[in-house]
């Protein structure tokens, strides 16, 4: 037996020893999924056990290393413990910005202390993260970014002063911590004067106001920060070059976003809701298989070139345009599948409208984490290296 065979066989033993059963039915509601926190209240006693035993097993983030609270695993392994979690059903254990965004920006740019001290509590899912980037100015054009952190080392200080206003704060009025982009030097160059801070949601001075889409729900917030004081030692990377932070982050934000990797498949998903295709139906349903076949290979193949040490780069921009643009197809179909009951609104046959409101949530999914737009442009300048008429 190989390694990788002999590392199957223990995963999938201590998934069907670990895994409680109420983690392997299908999430269907938000508080069925657990992001973690100071401020979170499990859903029951099982999704707080899988939450303490998966975090205990390094396995919430498997690829990370150990003394940070992951697991230290290979890619290879990682998929095993991902493919063994599909094969029963298991929820993931955490939600987490923190393990998707934050995590690998720290460990690339982070100090040792700042390590220490988030990574491992991000594991444990003792931390919930928001992301501070966009700005009612500054959207697409995210380097015009003007929320101003100054330093009052002058004034007897040890700590940055900050102000301004972010949009589209992801469960910002949820987080615990925010990462934020802030500008710490306005003489030159938009990208630069750039720098990347951490600090506390609970900071005086931080308030936040949520915003309603057309779905009826939202995670998105306003923020605003008045004379926050962030300690100096909360600052990641060089002072006024958060942009390279930025950069990177965002790679692995598309990545995240455009990922449809552990959807369920479409005809499944349409064979579930009761509903026999007729020969229309069934030929949109295989056209979108078919591509998020192809997709998925993709993206597997990019991931592996990344692991391997190649820069995803522009190539964020590709995962994340193509996965948002097929997540609307797919849920397009989807409501063409359930005719017109896919367009009830509030009832208990219909989990309070849940099909609806995830495919008008899919409408958003091409403009957050910058616009499809803009991600075309990407691919224009930096993949297919076109001209630049403008």
């Amino acid at each position: 037996m190989s390694d990788l065979e002999q590392f199957r066989t223990q995963t999938r033993a201590w998934l069907e020893e670990n895994c409680p059963q109420a983690m392997r039915t299908p999430m269907n509601r938000e508080t069925d999924a657990c992001w973690g926190g100071r401020n979170w209240v499990f859903q029951n006693d099982d999704q707080k056990l899988w939450l303490e035993r998966m975090a205990a097993k390094g396995w919430t983030a498997p690829s990370w290393p150990k003394q940070y609270g992951g697991a230290g695993l290979s890619r290879a392994e990682d998929k095993v413990l991902q493919q063994e979690m599909k094969s029963i059903g298991a929820r993931p254990a955490l939600l987490s910005f923190g393990i998707w965004m934050l995590g690998p920006a720290l460990l690339k740019f982070g100090s040792e202390e700042q390590k220490m001290r988030y990574l491992p509590e991000i594991c444990r899912g003792e931390i919930r993260w928001c992301q501070g980037y966009s700005e009612p100015n500054a959207g697409s054009d995210l380097a015009a970014l003007a929320t101003k952190c100054e330093d009052i080392s002058d004034s007897g200080g040890d700590h940055f002063l900050v102000n301004g206003s972010k949009v589209w704060t992801s469960y910002a009025d949820q987080a615990d911590w925010i990462f934020c982009l802030v500008r710490t030097d306005n003489t030159g160059k938009k990208h630069h004067g750039i720098s990347f801070v951490l600090f506390d949601m609970e900071s005086e001075g931080v308030t936040t106001k949520p915003i309603k889409l057309i779905s009826g729900r939202s995670p998105f917030c306003e923020t605003f920060f008045e004379d926050v004081k962030v300690p100096k030692e909360n600052l990641v990377g060089e002072r006024d070059k958060g942009w390279n932070i930025a950069k990177y982050l965002l790679t692995h934000e598309r990545e995240m976003i455009g990922d449809s990797g552990n959807l369920k498949p479409l005809a499944q998903m349409v064979a579930e809701m009761g509903v026999t295709p007729d020969a229309a139906l069934q030929a949109k349903i295989t056209e979108v298989s078919i591509d998020e076949w192809a997709f998925a290979q993709t993206m597997s193949r990019m991931l592996a070139e990344a692991k391997a040490g190649a820069s995803l780069g522009a190539k964020s921009s590709f995962l994340k345009y193509y996965g948002t643009e097929l997540n609307k197809r797919r849920y397009e179909v989807m409501m063409d599948a359930a005719g017109y009951d896919g367009l009830e609104w509030e009832s208990d046959r219909s989990n309070d409208g849940q099909l609806a409101r995830l495919w008008l949530r899919t409408k958003g999914n091409s403009i957050e984490g910058g616009t499809s737009e803009v991600q075309l442009n990407i691919i224009a300048k930096h993949i297919l290296e076109l001209p630049n008429t403008a």
